[in-house]
């Protein structure tokens, strides 16, 4: 995609009014897509990107707040003892308990053991800093501050008691730190202790010596706050014991090797507003933990846990992520919307491969919508080194290896799945594989690989019990279908199929190649009709999926029954252009 029609997107999401949905933003993005594998989709899910975007407003629809202790909540506190700091001319004082002093621009204020702090921060600097101790909570009002500090942090929040950032409605503040080795330190933001925003005014940070923001406890976001971070030499948000997004917008930027765009040492919770990581940095070679290492938009250490709201990722970077979990990952509600578009990272005869979303503990999807894209040698899609549980929500994986894949068992008995491996299996599990409900619509590159696979060299099976199944390449040999399966006569591509048992509709819209055969079930024997015209019903994946709509037209396919295996079908039973 070129620069100019980059901009032209950016400009056009910028444009959006306050109540743009998810779809509405989806369609913004028409740029056909290069497919690196065999086949190719059409619709959103080939064509969404991501960029920044600080405009729009933040979703409406979020879950419900979540803070670690009740005192962590801006309303739950008082802070009626305003000491005001004007970083453009300060000056030595004492007022209200507050020591200020200053040394050659930068402001030193030691509330000590004074309660009910709030310090009122304006100005502009080009050579200075503001640095709080305290031995009490305090909260710091940004009021259109603008601090540049050359050598070390622009804001060094060193009291260890909870920091309340305030900012203030309509207003736009900015952080820069410096790049000195001589002052090191961890953000152009440090906070050593809990880190709080609030307001709804604006707040950009760069970081150019190490992490935009840094807090040494834990980091709470909240609605109406509008963030933008870059940083160009480590990650962009970085907390060690959590970081719970509970409303805002969020955008932040990474270029460094291996960067993280929000990196926690622990959970990380997500219940509301938009946050968007762009990520451009290559991978890097860890001398202390002795592996490869990408960049990845969100990495968590803990476990990460999507209830509401909207999260953007993007990274373009050898062996990048969208998101990487040391732990589980819990999908509950919201929007994830992720692509990768660089390839395998190799140093020192170790590997980092691009992934959508990885984790080693359980994916576990029980709501919400999931939408990955990975363009890269060797990305994957949505992985697990664990297990995965699908039991409601939309997921759509288009990749160009696995488009799902989990090292243990893999269980889906509701929601809808859509699953494109572009150069290998639509759905993948080394251990057993159950179909139990919802809607599975699986495809893969072609023989031998096939559209849903389980490891039977293990011992394991794929086992067919219930849902709506539509398999291009056919299913696992070996398979226990306890629920029927049948096998098309041939199947055309980027053709739209209708299929019916009576009770269950669904419509579908075929690749523009795949495996060589085509296998559907549903809960009694359906009918297939090709070239169908739908109408109605709940839109899927992008686009290239219909329920509980009808249709109408077509020509009659001849089902036969199917036990599982490539042997069941011809090599040549897809009808190409």
């Amino acid at each position: 995609m070129n620069n100019v029609r980059l901009l032209a997107m950016i400009a056009s999401l910028a444009a959006m009014a306050a109540c743009t949905s998810d779809d509405d933003i989806l369609n913004t993005y028409t740029d056909s897509f290069t497919s690196y594998g065999s086949s190719a989709v059409t619709g959103k899910l080939s064509t969404f990107d991501v960029a920044v975007d600080k405009t729009t407003s933040e979703p409406a629809s979020a879950a419900e707040e979540y803070f670690p202790e009740e005192e962590d909540a801006l309303e739950n506190n008082e802070f009626t003892t305003e000491v005001s700091i004007d970083m453009s001319a300060p000056a030595d004082k004492t007022e209200n308990g507050v020591q200020i002093s200053v040394t050659d621009g930068h402001v030193v204020a030691d509330h000590g053991t004074t309660k009910k702090v709030c310090y009122v921060v304006s100005g502009t600097t080009t050579n200075g800093s503001l640095t709080i101790l305290g031995e009490k909570k305090y909260a710091v009002k940004l009021n259109g501050v603008n601090i540049t500090n050359p050598d070390s942090a622009a804001l060094n929040l060193l009291s260890s008691k909870r920091a309340f950032v305030i900012l203030a409605d309509g207003t736009a503040n900015t952080l820069t730190d410096g790049t000195s080795s001589q002052n090191d330190h961890k953000g152009a933001l440090y906070c050593k202790g809990k880190l709080l925003f609030n307001g709804s005014g604006a707040l950009a940070v760069y970081g150019n010596y190490n992490n935009g923001i840094h807090s040494a406890d834990y980091i709470v976001l909240r609605n109406g706050n509008n963030i933008y971070v870059k940083s160009t030499a480590n990650h962009g948000v970085k907390a060690n014991d959590g970081v719970f997004i509970n409303g805002g917008i969020l955008n932040v930027e990474v270029s460094a090797a291996a960067a993280k765009g929000i990196n926690c040492e622990s959970d990380i919770i997500v219940n509301g507003g938009r946050t968007t990581v762009l990520t451009t940095g290559g991978g890097a070679y860890d001398t202390e933990e002795y592996e490869a290492k990408g960049s990845a938009g969100i990495k968590s250490d803990g476990a990460l846990t999507v209830n509401g709201g909207e999260l953007w990722l993007k990274s373009t970077g050898s062996g990048g992520k969208g998101i990487s979990v040391d732990t589980e990952a819990c999908f509950n509600g919201g929007s994830v919307y992720i692509v990768t578009t660089g390839g395998q990272y190799r140093s020192n005869n170790d590997t980092a491969s691009p992934k959508g979303v990885k984790a080693d503990g359980n994916i576990t999807v029980t709501g919400g919508r999931i939408w990955v894209r990975t363009g890269g040698t060797n990305g994957e899609g949505i992985e697990t080194k664990a297990e995965l549980s699908i039991t409601g929500g939309e997921v759509a994986s288009y990749a160009y290896d696995d488009a799902i894949n989990s090292k243990g068992n893999t269980t889906v008995s509701g929601g809808s799945i859509y699953a494109h491996g572009r150069n290998n299996d639509g759905m993948d599990a080394n251990g057993n594989c159950y179909i139990k409900g919802g809607i599975v619509y699986a495809v893969c590159s072609g023989q031998p690989e096939v559209a849903i696979d389980a490891n039977t060299e293990g011992g394991y099976r794929l086992y067919v019990t219930g849902g709506t199944l539509v398999a291009v390449g056919g299913l696992e040999s070996g398979s226990q279908l306890t629920q029927a399966c049948y096998q098309a006569s041939s199947w055309s591509p980027n053709t739209w199929y209708g299929m019916t048992d009576g009770a269950t509709v669904f419509s579908f819209q075929t690749p523009s190649g795949g495996g060589s055969g085509l296998v559907v079930s549903c809960a009694s024997q359906p009918t297939l009709q090709s070239g169908i015209s739908y109408s109605g019903g709940t839109s899927l994946f992008g686009g290239i999926g219909i329920t509980d709509g009808s249709f109408s037209g077509g020509t009659a396919v001849s089902l036969s029954s199917y036990t599982g295996g490539n042997n069941n079908m011809g090599h040549n039973q897809m009808h190409r252009p």
